[in-house]
């Protein structure tokens, strides 16, 4: 009966509106929390993602699990995740944000260093194994499944033998960091093709770049 007078007198309830799921994008970049990590190699994740942020005018608060930033492309939302669980436990931090935000599996990207690729080498998959990665690993036991974004940031694997640990935390040399300049403002434009085209367009237009 309220709501029937409701109607005549033309009042209606107001409406939270909902945004469509498949408009909002979760860009993980992964990497350890604390300044003596900041610079590494293994950090690559949490470099892309802050290039990305400062191109959109947008800055990160410290979260639950993790450090948040919004902005958007083409009229859709992209959440970008620093996980504060450092990078063996980044799964923890994807898996709440994923439903904290209500987003899709397939509209998530996970930012990741590769010591099988040459530095700087841009690979974007759909799928695969962890490749000895423990962030990677753990996010594969939390979202139970290989199949997820993944954008591969090639970090080489020029360290001797039994220097693996020390190469990967260790800083980025001088021929490096110049370099990194145009490849971060690379990946930024690999985010960019995520989010306004799509994964496979994405992996045609940027993998080997």
């Amino acid at each position: 009966m309220l709501a029937f007078f409701g109607r005549i007198l033309g009042i209606q309830k107001e409406r939270t509106p909902v945004e469509d799921p498949m408009k909002k994008f979760l860009i993980v970049g992964l990497g350890n929390i604390g300044p003596k990590y900041a610079n590494t190699r293994h950090n690559i994740g949490f470099m892309v993602v802050d290039a990305f942020a400062k191109a959109n005018d947008t800055h990160f608060e410290t979260e639950k699990l993790g450090a948040i930033a919004k902005t958007k492309v083409k009229g859709k939302t992209v959440v970008l995740l620093k996980p504060s669980t450092y990078m063996n436990l980044s799964g923890k931090a994807v898996r709440y944000w994923m439903q904290q935000e209500k987003i899709a599996l397939e509209n998530v990207l996970i930012i990741t260093d590769d010591l099988n690729l040459e530095f700087g080498t841009i690979r974007v998959k759909t799928k695969g194994s962890d490749g000895g990665h423990n962030g990677l690993k753990d996010i594969q036991n939390q979202l139970s499944t290989t199949t997820y974004n993944r954008f591969r940031f090639g970090i080489s694997d020029q360290f001797s033998k039994g220097r693996q640990v020390d190469y990967v935390l260790g800083e980025w040399t001088d021929h490096e960091e110049k370099a990194l300049v145009e490849r971060l403002e690379k990946s930024c434009d690999v985010i960019q093709s995520f989010v306004a085209a799509g994964i496979s367009n994405t992996m045609n237009s940027y993998n080997g770049k």
